[in-house]
């Protein structure tokens, strides 16, 4: 089994935010790696990963920084395939500074980008765009937003049931 989904971070601090996304993959059986990259401390191996990801079956990549977070960028400025941006909250601007590098990208080299430490959505837009070509994801997808609507049906049956005194409903 090939990765599909390549799920790349600046370092192992982003693996805590990172899990979210590699645990929805792995739950909705799409196949993904995951491996440490730094823009700034190995520059030529981000370069190398971003140019071979397609050729090695690579079809989204996922990818997390914080502070200056280069790497999502850096990595589309050398493929051609779709880049999700999580920027990672740091200990001094809570992971703005990571949201408006990534964000603020030139023309003609777009990194899709989520909420900070959104690694869930980055999978979940993973999906979507893989879905586009795979019915039996698109089906899991489909049934995975349905327990969400689901989830929030239940809530609101359950606090009918809360009591206060000047409640109405």
């Amino acid at each position: 089994m090939s990765p599909i989904v390549s799920i790349i971070m600046g370092s192992t601090s982003d693996l805590p935010v990172m899990e979210k996304a590699a645990q929805l993959l792995n739950d909705m059986q799409v196949p993904f790696e995951m491996n440490a990259l730094s823009a700034h401390r190995t520059p030529q191996e981000v370069e190398e990963f971003a140019r071979n990801a397609q050729g090695r079956g690579i079809k989204v990549i996922i990818a997390a920084a914080g502070m200056a977070a280069a790497l999502p960028g850096v990595i589309a400025a050398n493929t051609t395939l779709p880049v999700i941006g999580v920027p990672v909250k740091g200990s001094v601007l809570d992971g703005v500074d990571a949201l408006y590098s990534i964000i603020q990208m030139p023309p003609g080299i777009p990194v899709a980008t989520v909420a900070i430490n959104g690694a869930m959505n980055a999978a979940i837009l993973a999906i979507q765009m893989l879905s586009l070509a795979d019915t039996n994801l698109a089906e899991k997808l489909a049934a995975y937003k349905e327990g969400l609507k689901q989830k929030i049906v239940k809530a609101n049956k359950e606090l009918k049931e809360v009591h206060y005194d000047y409640k109405t409903n």
